[in-house]
């Protein structure tokens, strides 16, 4: 193996082991609910869903759970209120 492969795997483990690094700033998540599946996404104006709860009172649970899920790799801003922090 490359020996510079060897080491970005090794740098890539103690960034793995260091969780504070990180802050999620955008993404999309599938969310298989118990009626259907939707879609879940953070951008830089926040989150949204395409779930009709969601356009109704501006968050869901597919969201809150996925708050939840991420909790520290989250910015701050945009952890839930129900103790994902």
């Amino acid at each position: 193996m490359n020996s510079s492969l060897i080491s970005k795997i090794e740098k890539a483990r103690i960034y793995a082991e260091e969780p504070e690094r990180f802050r999620l700033t955008g993404f999309s998540c599938e969310v298989s609910g118990d009626n259907s599946s939707h879609v879940a996404a953070l951008s830089a104006d926040g989150w949204t869903c395409d779930c009709l709860f969601f356009a109704d009172v501006d968050t869901c649970s597919h969201v809150m759970a996925l708050q939840r899920l991420l909790g520290g790799l989250l910015p701050e801003e945009q952890r839930a209120a129900i103790g994902a922090s």
